[in-house]
């Protein structure tokens, strides 16, 4: 119950990051024929080991998707909110041994985004970069005293490519990296006070209007 109630909360700031973007785009930047594109990327994601020390921290490999809403204001720029979801474990190695949590990951980010002109006709190359929130959930399947929900923020940058299949419809490719500090729900021995890197590749497909 609870959990659900949190992927809840979640997912209302995603909408309050779709509303903040829909109201900031007023008639004066109206000058792209179809402006709004939703998408879905099926992800995959590859977090970088820390374990250069003690504690140490490894996160397992996974897939998940990545929903979002974009407006473009205009030829050149745009803005864009995701929503993310996937499940892993955070592996750490204390000083007391080796503990393990598995969790539901969220991520909220919006983005602005850059539009690189070229002379195919039907490739939309991008640039992106922003900020957001990501959330680690746990789950009942491993078990540390104390451990609770997290919530860190983050920087995101990346890039990518919208292939038009026809006026309304195409594929999407992306990457997209994430840098953050790691995770510790709230357990001093496995603070890290370190930040790591996340990587997100992903492909799918869009619905422009």
């Amino acid at each position: 119950m609870n959990s659900w109630l949190n992927s809840k909360k979640t997912l209302v700031g995603f909408v309050a990051v779709i509303a903040t973007l829909a109201l900031s785009a007023t008639s004066g930047f109206a000058q792209v024929e179809q402006p709004s594109q939703v998408s879905f990327q099926g992800i995959g994601l590859f977090t970088k080991s820390s374990n250069d020390q003690t504690p140490s921290h490894d996160a397992s490999n996974s897939g998940g998707f990545l929903v979002g809403y974009s407006y473009q204001f205009n030829k050149w720029f745009g803005a864009e909110g995701n929503y993310g979801y996937t499940r892993n474990t955070q592996n750490y190695l204390t000083f007391g041994g080796p503990s393990s949590l598995q969790s539901n990951f969220h991520e909220v980010t919006g983005t602005l985004v850059a539009h690189i002109p070229v002379s195919a006709r039907h490739i939309r190359p991008y640039v992106l970069g922003g900020g957001g929130a990501l959330v680690w959930d746990p789950t009942d399947k491993f078990v540390v005293n104390g451990a609770e929900r997290q919530t860190r923020g983050t920087f995101v940058y990346g890039g990518g490519a919208n292939f038009d299949i026809t006026k309304n419809f195409g594929l999407r490719t992306e990457y997209r990296g994430l840098v953050y500090k790691v995770p510790d729900f709230g357990v001093n021995s496995l603070n890290l006070d370190k930040f790591t890197h996340l990587a997100q590749p992903s492909v799918g497909f869009f619905v422009r209007f």
